[in-house]
Parts: C-alpha cells; structure tokens; sequence
C-alpha cells in the first residue's frame, strides 16, 4: 500500500480565510453590513498547508487586510476538536494589534474554530446576532493516523454477501432505451434494471460510437429529494472517450420533468432515515445495492476494455463510491469529494455526525448504521483511491473522511482542502485542489495511465 499526502501543483495550500456569510434567515440590511466588512481580517495558519503533529502548536495569526481597518469591537472564537468537542475559547479585539488564535492536540484528530465578529444593533433587524457571520478555521493533527470510533460489526461481511447473492438471484433485466445524445460521436441511452424487493435501478449511459472497448466510469450521485440526472453528465464523459453510467440513487426514472419529482410524496423526499432502526429495511440497502449491480452491468459489458472500472462521487455519491469499491474488487479506481457516510458512530466518541446524521443515540439505530458505514468497507478497497475533504466541512466533517480515507489498503492519495466547506456550500477556489487533482486523475485514467 502506498499513500500519498499533497496539496495539487500550482494551487495555494492555504487561501486566507474570509469571514463567511451564513445566508438563511438574513435581512437585507444584514447581508450589506456584513460584505463590507468581509474582507478586512486574515487569518494566517502556523503552517500554510493545514497539517500538524500531535502536541504541536496550531494556530493563526489574525491581522487586519492592508489598507482595511477591522470592525472595532471584540471577536469571540470555540475551538473544537473534531468539530464536536469544545477544547477551549477566547476573545480578541484587532484594534489592539495582531492576534493569535491557537491550540493544540493530545491525539490525532482535526481541529475546527468557529470565529464570530462583533455586529452592531444596526446591522440587523429580525435576524439574530449569531446568523449574521462567522470566520470557520480548520487545521489536521497526524490526519494519517484518524482511526474510525468504533469496530466494523463482525458479521459484517456476512451481512453483505448474503445481501448480493439475494440481488444476484434476481435477474437484472437491463432495458436500455436511445435517445438523443446532442454530441457528435456519442451514443445516449437510459436504463432500467432489477433490483430487490421490486425494486428498480435507473440511469443514464453514454458511451463513444464503435464497439469498443472503453474504459468505464460510474457516477453516483450526491444526496437530495429525488432529481432527475442531467444528459451532460454523461455525455460529456462520453467524449472524452469513457464508458459512462449515471446512477440515479432513488427508485424512480431519471429523466421526468421536475413536476414528476415535486409530486413524489413527503416520505422518499425524507428519506434518510427510513428504515434507520434495521438492517433489513434501510433505504440505504437497495441504494447501495443497486449501485453494485451497476457496476456489474458495466463489467459486463462486450465493450468494456476490462482493465479500468472507476467509480466517483461528491457527498453521497461519494458514500456510495466507497460502498461500491469495498463490496467489488473489479473496481480499479475510487475518486471522491467530501464522502458522507463515514464514521457514523463518531457523534457518540466526541466527533461530530457526518450526513446521513443517523440518530445513533438510539440502540436499534446503533447497531444499524455500522453496516452502511464507509468506514467499514473502506478496509477491502483495493482500488486506487483519490479522496478530497474539507477542513471546513460541517456537513460531511473530515474527521469521519479521514477516518475512512485511512482504512484503505490499495494505493491511496488525499487532496485536503484547508479553507473548504461542504461543495455546494464552496467557492470554486475553495474546491480547486479537488477540481484539477480529479481532472488529472480522469485524463490519466481514460488513457489507460497511472494517475
């Protein structure tokens, strides 16, 4: 096993961090107050590139911007660890000259300050003081040696092999139907295959014109009320020369006008917890097995070269990638951006929950969530692995990602993203290591080179 540990060529490894605006529930006098003041505090990290050793200092040094005066007042910082733990507290007021921010940890783990500015009465009205904006901060110690809370459940593997030797006693019955793919040189189809329990999987495929063979690539899809999948995403591959699916993770077609998604009912747009309280009835199970057999359909196919079986994903997707490539050693490459699904009884040991937020408070939903972590498939994956996280990154924490990212046994690499919070919550320099490392990874992949 080899791992590699690096921020992209030709990319900053730590921006300065802004004062970030939390949007919901803000008035319009809040929002104006708060861009003129977004610009005027940098916060400047020990180390650029956000990693530390245990018992190492963290720390930023706070200062206004050249040629910007701070807003006067005194700003109040949490530092957490692992973005759940509270480990200390303070304040500074700029005006007093530069200030320091630091802390350090006694064990490997991640460490998240939450810095909050001084808002004058006038900047709001209606809102409350604490939506108004915060600075996030986020640093690593011995990142490479965040362990998962807790052990993979001993019949785990058990569980899930008897799972796929039920899916495979159903024939998947793949049914493709042509469309119009708006590219020169590339074939579209949407598919439908069997899945469990009556159950369907749905997607879109495109692939070059010719018989092949390609390489192949599959892509899951990042958690929401069902959506429909847009052609793009795989057409688009497609010309690069991939084999492509695109898997929708829901039991309804891909490719209906959003009034069919706006009409589904309240409970699949809920779905993340249904099922939560057994392993038998979570909806997880046929996402995660639907997902297998597709990667199946794809390794199937007379016009897969055989060699290369990528899987990728953001956010659930992601969950889903590493689902994927633990359950299939056919995949050949894993490539994902801030993975939920990870460490999901981290919230009960002092981390905090990443989505799908099982409440794992509750004993019958406990003992469930750990056969759908991705920390515990992580362990047979194999493939060569390529995973981003954001230090910042409330929804997806990267504690549970590096957590996850370390119980990989193939050939493995980590793109931090020191100044990043969730992608959609990103800016798209927030999000460039992942952008262009990804980018390179493809364009090697699809040439049937080693990333």
């Amino acid at each position: 096993m080899s791992t590699t540990l690096r921020t992209p060529r030709g990319v900053t490894p730590a921006p300065r961090a802004r004062l970030r605006l939390v949007l919901s529930a803000l008035v319009a006098s809040a929002l104006a107050w708060h861009s003129a003041q977004g610009q005027q505090l940098a916060f400047t990290p020990f180390h650029a590139n956000g990693i530390y050793s245990v018992g190492e200092r963290v720390g930023w040094r706070v200062a206004a911007q050249p040629g910007q005066v701070a807003v006067p007042g005194r700003y109040r910082y949490t530092v957490k660890r692992d973005g759940q733990t509270v480990i200390g507290s303070g304040i500074f007021d700029p005006a007093s000259g530069t200030a320091t921010i630091e802390t350090s940890l006694r064990q490997p783990g991640m460490v998240l300050v939450e810095v909050r500015p001084p808002v004058p009465d006038s900047a709001f009205r209606g809102a409350s003081k604490s939506e108004i904006g915060r600075v996030l901060l986020g640093a690593a110690a011995a990142p490479t040696r965040i362990r998962p809370s807790a052990p993979r459940p001993k019949d785990f593997d058990a569980f899930w092999a008897a799972k796929i030797a039920q899916l495979e006693a159903i024939p998947a019955e793949p049914v493709l139907t042509p469309g119009e793919s708006g590219r020169p040189g590339v074939e579209y189809f949407t598919i439908r295959m069997n899945n469990i329990g009556g159950a369907h999987v749905y997607g879109q495929l495109a692939k070059p014109e010719g018989a092949g063979p390609f390489p192949a690539l599959l892509i899951y899809q990042w958690a929401s009320p069902p959506y429909p999948l847009q052609k793009s995403w795989v057409t688009d591959r497609a010309a690069e020369g991939w084999l492509v699916l695109n898997v929708e993770p829901h039991d309804v077609p891909s490719n209906m006008p959003q009034a069919f998604y706006d009409a589904l009912p309240a409970l699949i747009k809920n779905y993340r917890t249904i099922g939560e309280h057994s392993r038998d009835r979570s909806y997880f199970l046929p996402m995660y097995l639907g997902d297998y057999r597709a990667s199946e359909y794809l390794a199937g196919r007379s016009d897969w070269d055989g060699k290369t079986l990528a899987v990728m994903g953001i956010s659930m997707g992601g969950q889903q990638s590493f689902a994927v490539a633990g359950l299939n050693p056919k995949v050949t490459a894993l490539l994902v951006d801030v993975p939920a699904g990870g460490d999901v009884l981290g919230q009960l040991h002092g981390r905090a929950a990443a989505y799908p937020n099982w409440d794992v408070s509750r004993p019958d939903v406990r003992h469930t969530a750990p056969y759908f972590d991705v920390s515990n498939f992580a362990p047979h994956i194999t493939a060569r692995s390529l995973v981003a996280m954001g230090f910042i990154d409330e929804t997806c924490p990267s504690a549970s990602v590096w957590a996850t990212f370390n119980q990989i046994r193939g050939p493995k690499e980590a793109v931090p993203m020191v100044d990043s919070p969730h992608n959609h919550m990103a800016t798209p320099e927030e999000q460039q290591p992942w952008t262009r490392r990804s980018a390179e990874w493809l364009n090697a992949l699809v040439h049937g080179q080693t990333p």
